[in-house]
C-alpha cells in the first residue's frame, strides 16, 4: 500500500495497554489496529459529508395571478389570511 509517513501520536496509556492486548489476541501489530481505526474513520466522514437537498417542491404554477408584483410581507399577510388574531 504506497508510501508510509513514520509519525508520532499520543495514546492514553489504559487505552494503549487495551490496544496492546487486542494486538496480540488478533495477531497484529498496534500500528495495523491504529490504521484500521483511523480507515473506518476516514470512511465514515467521507460518506457522512456527503449531502443531498431533497427536492419538497410541490406542483404548481407559481404565485397566483392576484399575488404578482406584491411584497414578501404583502403574500405573507395572504397566506396568513383568517388564521389567527
Amino acid at each position: 500500500m504506497g508510501t508510509h509517513m513514520k509519525t508520532t501520536i499520543e495514546i492514553s496509556d489504559p487505552l494503549f495497554a487495551e490496544a496492546k492486548k487486542l494486538a496480540a489476541r488478533e495477531g497484529v501489530t498496534v500500528r495495523e489496529l491504529v490504521e484500521q481505526g483511523l480507515r473506518e474513520i476516514v470512511k465514515h466522514r467521507k460518506r457522512s459529508t456527503k449531502f443531498t437537498l431533497r427536492d419538497v417542491s410541490f406542483k404548481g404554477k407559481g404565485l397566483s395571478p392576484s399575488a404578482k408584483g406584491l411584497t414578501w410581507d404583502q403574500i405573507r399577510e395572504l397566506a396568513y389570511a383568517g388564521r389567527g388574531s
